[in-house]
């Protein structure tokens, strides 16, 4: 088990640091991101890292102007409207435009020991929403338009992003991630027509090119009931799943050949350990004997999170997996 967001502002820790340093200086400097990333692992007792960092990084390096505004979210100077803009942007290296994010990488790993990393990146749809949008969105109008209606500039931006996401995820698995996990937050949002036809050939292509590298790739989106089938038809390991779909009725859609991941509702832990443990028993419960099946929840933790919380759903979670038959 581990959780998505498990190092951020829930943490005494984490909040302190914020006061300090702005959340692109954690995510940019190599010993501060090892600490970050690290520490909810030491605290928590969960079975995995994920990377500190955010979907955007590999961005700036395109040629990507953003921020990260609090309470917002990325906000993008320079939106992409045209193919003009598509074209206009770079490529990018890893070893050479995001050293401090393989630095970490090794900082981590040699930390942490046995104790795997998760790296991570952002879907190339959500990626491109937000490059398109200038910053988050709640229908996502030119973002659908630019599919609809200009379908060149949408492959072209799509194919870069390819490109993009394959050498960042590369890149972190050959300095030390042990997996891999896209967040694609935003394909919920779509159709099963539009994801069939304008993102599943790009999703393919990434697990295609992540393949060699013989880690578990994980793929997770928000709001993806209508798309399930269709997201493991692109060739992840594991497929997260929100808390708005059962996951007993997830593996019956989707059959026993690749492993689940999730997921209790993120808001529930807020409300205290005692409204925690049915759901999660019952959730262990329904998944007990599953071929393959890793405990999160079903988005990041959310700030107001009590840590001791999440502690004790973590100390459950293992003491659950050890009686009778393994999770």
């Amino acid at each position: 088990m581990w959780f998505m967001r498990q190092a951020g502002r829930y943490q005494p820790t984490y909040r302190a640091l914020r006061q300090q340093y702005n959340f692109m200086d954690l995510a940019t400097d190599p010993s501060l991101c090892v600490d970050v990333t690290c520490r909810p692992v030491e605290d928590l007792g969960v079975d995995a890292a994920i990377l500190f960092s955010d979907i955007m990084v590999p961005l700036a390096p395109m040629g990507v102007n953003f921020t990260i505004q609090e309470s917002i979210g990325p906000v993008i100077a320079n939106p992409i409207r045209s193919m003009r803009d598509v074209l206009a942007l770079g490529s990018v290296t890893p070893e050479r435009d995001l050293p401090y994010v393989l630095d970490a990488v090794h900082g981590i790993v040699e930390r942490l020991g046995p104790i795997p990393l998760i790296g991570f990146a952002g879907g190339p749809f959500t990626l491109a929403s937000y490059m398109i949008e200038g910053g988050p969105s709640k229908n996502y109008l030119y973002t659908k338009r630019m599919m609809w209606t200009a379908p060149d500039v949408w492959a072209a931006l799509m194919t870069a992003l390819v490109d993009v996401v394959s050498t960042h995820l590369t890149a972190q698995v050959k300095a030390g991630a042990g997996a891999v996990q896209i967040f694609d937050s935003w394909i919920g949002s779509l159709a099963p027509e539009d994801y069939e036809q304008w993102v599943l050939p790009y999703m393919a292509e990434i697990f295609r090119r992540l393949a060699p590298l013989a880690v578990p790739r994980i793929y997770f989106g928000v709001g993806t009931g209508s798309l399930l089938e269709l997201m493991v038809s692109a060739g992840p390991d594991v497929l997260g799943i929100d808390w708005r779909v059962p996951l007993i009725d997830a593996r019956r859609r989707i059959g026993p050949h690749i492993a689940l991941q999730g997921n209790l509702d993120p808001a529930r832990v807020t409300a205290g350990y005692d409204a925690v443990v049915g759901p999660t028993q019952a959730l262990l419960g329904s998944m007990r004997g599953d071929p393959s099946y890793i405990f999160n929840l079903g988005h990041g933790v959310l700030p107001m999170t009590d840590a001791l919380v999440l502690k004790q759903l973590v100390d459950l979670v293992h003491r659950e997996g050890k009686r009778g038959d393994a999770l």
